[in-house]
């Protein structure tokens, strides 16, 4: 068997290493099978078992299942133990919480169809396809006795709180009860002669080839006959019906808690309660879509999911709706089960889960808290938008209605009928005066009393919730004591196109010629045709049977005389496969700090019947292989736009692929929108397409850099007056991109000052240049030296200026407010000359700072 959920040396290994770490106790600590308030919950992402504590509604402790990322487990415990089943693998493994130690492992058929079930250390695999129920020992998962037999199709396999497991027959219209053998003392031994499982109880809840499903009671069971829209309670003995009003097909949980018996009818959001053999109240759930999860009854209130969302409604007895729990948004399961007086709720694909206690208070739980190993789930998109409506009518007429005639009998086959928008709840099957009902997945009927030599003709109908359908009828038949035997045996084969080749030896026809075979496909549950054949085999078209689920087929001779036999014995089991589909939601983005890379993303491809052992990632000529559901791929050329391509594979192949676009970072493109300058700095405005990735920017001019904002850079310390050509560099991953903007920096003036005093010569001391010195002379040289004086300038006059020199110290006294310097400045006057900073006040705060040394 492919793909092992999970080996014994792995696992034990694993789990010893846990055992010193978890809690801080030893792995013999009984603490963690003892305590009684707890539940082990699955996450599909992490393929990882977490134990939420109910009392404190956290995790306290957890185990990574190598080999289940994203797969369907079925999880059932006791106390003690815990059994997994992997439905991607058909891998059954045995848990001990006393010791943490794995105790065992058995291969199972993959997909749908085979169950586990656990009530104190009595453990059931069911396999309702070929209606085998098998006792094991849960401590070494070996063959307690002799399995109990039934008809292949069953349905149901659960415990009810007494400890029966009950088991409905469609075939029959029977429900019966199957209790364990003792265990032998030594795990793995065989158990003394003559102890096997018994069927111990049988009751007829409906007519043959109804459509049954089951829910285990505190004590007996539950079975909901869809086809007559009534549910029959067994306790203590006794069976009771209740007709329903339900007009579309309706399911019940597993397992039903209290004297109150929920029957969801998905079709119209419904709720149906029934109690003491009559329905009690009806009432409906908020929302829109048939993904609803079968309403559970707890505390007394009903839980009902909505798949769809994730959400949770409660109603009270009197079907008012009295809280909403909301979930992840996000389509995808939810399980719902009521263990150690708490109600536990908990979405296999999601980070989170809620604990209910019994007096309904809700609180949240952190699967992925406290360190988890393994890495965190993909992003989640956006929901997709809710699927429009489809138009409703009455369902169409069967296809491919057959007779076939028996020995005072006749087999009358038919494939389905187009359900036109609402769920088919039943056929109706009649001629030689009998009508009989049918469920809608049990499309075959054996009509017996007829009288042979008498020729017959049958039709069938399809019903759903607007009415009946048309009907369509069969051949003629003429039963007859003269029919062939069947095939002595049945092989099946699920071949990798999604076809399952179905052969069987040629049957003896007694003195008759075998003009055709008919071959029936048996699930769990659910019977009918899978098509018809002269030869001594048949080819299933691909996507006729579920991928997935679990199908045996059975096949019946039918003579050039129209005469069937009966049924063949029963095949193997088969689950049929093709490559998977194609992913969906792919998402592909640009990675921002690595060139020529681009981010991948999608949701897990439907496997169709084999698990998905990889992902195949294409882009531009590139290729990785991951398991998980995202990826990047690298060396690409920057700027790059891409078509990404990324396809499932499986046992079966590749399978078709889904493709997106997606650029790689590209350098970056500066625009420049405008400058300004001061005395002595640059401002300049731009904007930069960073190219889908993440930039840094510079400016640089003059010997000064300035960097930071990608919209706008200062560069400070520059010359006033001066031409400057800025530069501007913006880099990411993918390289650097460069701009330039020229800009002058401001001028800067001074006001030459000299006012005059108060007194004598003061009074005019400002007013004119006369021999010796006075204010507002102007030099060749930073030093009063006469014979390089090169003028004088008024009180106000208004100098352009260039640069500071150290010179000569000049005190202004009183004309210019006592200022005294050694500084000079270089302005303009008869050329480029000086005057002593002494009578020169610069403007805009006299600031001697803002000019350069000359």
């Amino acid at each position: 068997m492919r793909g092992g959920l999970v080996t014994i040396g792995t696992v034990a290994a694993l789990l010893a290493a846990m055992g010193l770490t978890v809690l801080g106790l030893g792995a013999a600590d009984n603490a963690v099978a003892s305590f009684d308030a707890s539940s082990w919950l699955w996450s599909t992402t992490r393929s990882e078992l977490a134990r939420v504590n109910g009392v404190t509604a956290r995790v306290d402790t957890r185990t990574e299942v190598p080999g289940g990322r994203r797969h369907q487990m079925q999880v059932v415990q006791t106390d003690r133990l815990l059994i997994l089943r992997d439905l991607n693998t058909g891998r059954v493994s045995s848990l001990d919480l006393a010791t943490l130690q794995i105790t065992a492992t058995t291969p199972t058929a993959p997909g749908l169809g085979v169950s586990v079930a656990l009530h104190e250390d009595a453990a059931f695999v069911v396999d309702a396809v070929q209606g085998i129920v098998r006792q094991l020992d849960p401590r070494a998962l070996t063959p307690v006795g002799e399995p109990v037999r039934y008809p292949p199709g069953i349905t149901g396999g659960t415990f009810d709180g007494a400890g029966k497991l009950w088991v409905a027959v469609p075939s029959e219209g029977t429900v019966s009860a199957v209790t364990a053998a003792e265990l032998p003392e030594t795990p793995g031994e065989a158990p003394p002669a003559g102890l096997s499982p018994k069927r111990v109880e049988t009751y007829d809840v409906a007519e043959p080839a109804h459509e049954l499903v089951v829910s285990t009671l505190d004590e007996g069971v539950a079975v909901l006959d869809r086809t007559s829209a009534s549910l029959v309670t067994v306790v203590g003995g006794q069976t009771k019906r209740a007709q329903l009003s339900m007009t579309a097909p309706g399911h019940l949980p597993t397992r039903t808690s209290g004297p109150q018996v929920p029957v969801t009818v998905p079709g119209d959001r419904s709720v149906h309660v029934v109690r003491d053999s009559r329905e009690v109240k009806r009432f409906t759930v908020p929302g829109a879509g048939a993904r609803l999860s079968p309403a559970v009854a707890w505390a007394g209130r009903f839980y009902c999911a909505d798949e769809n969302t994730g959400t949770v409604y409660a109603f009270d007895v009197e079907g008012r709706l009295v809280q909403t729990v909301k979930g992840s948004g996000r389509p995808g399961p939810v399980e719902l089960e009521v263990r150690e007086n708490h109600l536990f709720i908990n979405p296999p694909d999601s980070a989170t889960a809620q604990v209910v206690d019994d007096r309904n208070q809700v609180r949240e739980v952190d699967k992925y808290a406290n360190d988890v190993l393994g890495g965190d789930p993909p992003p989640v998109a956006p929901p997709p938008p809710p699927p429009k409506k489809p138009k409703v009518s009455k369902p169409g007429a069967p296809k491919s209605v057959t007779a076939a005639a028996g020995d005072a009998s006749a087999r009358v086959s038919w494939q389905a009928a187009a359900s036109n928008g609402a769920e088919i709840t039943r056929y109706v099957v009649e001629g030689a005066g009998q009508t009989h009902q049918v469920g809608a997945n049990q499309r075959a009927l054996e009509v017996t009393g007829l009288t042979n030599g008498e020729t017959y003709t049958f039709s069938v109908h399809a019903v759903n919730a607007k009415g009946e359908g048309p009907p369509r009828r069969s051949n003629p038949v003429v039963p007859t004591a003269e029919v062939p035997d069947p095939p002595a045996s049945v092989t099946a084969e699920a071949r990798p196109d999604g076809t399952v080749r179905v052969s069987w030896p040629e049957a003896d026809g007694q003195g008759n010629t075998i003009a055709r075979y008919a071959v029936t496909a048996t699930s769990a549950g659910a019977s009918a045709p899978a098509g018809e054949s002269a030869k001594t085999e048949l080819v299933v078209p691909a996507g006729q049977l579920e991928y997935g689920t679990q199908y045996a087929f059975t096949v019946t001779a039918v003579s050039d005389k129209g005469a069937g036999s009966k049924a063949s014995p029963v095949s193997n089991t088969v689950v049929p496969f093709t490559t998977p589909k194609a992913p969906t939601e792919l998402r592909a983005s640009t990675v921002a700090d690595q060139p020529g890379t681009i981010a991948v993303q999608w949701s897990p491809a439907a496997d169709n019947g084999r698990p998905v052992t990889k992902y195949v990632v294409e882009a531009a000529g590139k290729s990785v292989e991951v398991t998980d559901v995202q990826a990047t791929v690298g060396g690409l050329g920057n700027g790059q736009n891409v078509t990404v391509k990324v396809k499932a594979v499986n046992e079966a192949g590749p399978g078709p692929e889904a493709s997106t676009t997606a650029r790689t970072v590209a350098e970056p493109r500066i625009t420049v929108t405008g400058s300004s300058a001061d005395a002595t700095s640059v401002t300049v405005t731009f904007t930069v397409d960073a190219g889908g990735g993440r930039a840094t920017c510079t400016a640089a001019t003059g010997g000064k850099t300035a960097s930071g904002s990608c919209s706008s850079l200062r560069v400070t310390g520059l010359t006033p007056g001066t031409a400057y050509t800025v530069t501007l560099t913006a880099s990411n991953a993918a390289g650097r991109g460069t701009a330039s903007r020229a800009q002058t920096t401001d001028p800067v003036y001074g006001i030459a000052t000299c006012k005059n005093g108060p007194d004598g010569d003061q009074r005019t001391y400002c007013d004119r240049d006369v021999a010796g010195r006075n204010g507002n002379e102007i030099f060749e040289v930073p030093q009063q030296d006469n014979d390089r004086q090169a003028g004088w300038v008024p009180d106000g006059r208004r100098l352009r200026t260039y640069c500071k020199v150290k010179g000569e110290d000049v005190d202004a006294w009183i004309y210019n407010k006592n200022k005294q310097s050694t500084w000079w400045v270089q302005v303009e006057y008869k050329g480029k000359t000086y005057i002593p900073w002494a009578w020169l006040n610069l403007e805009g705060g006299d600031d001697l700072d803002v000019l350069p040394a000359c």
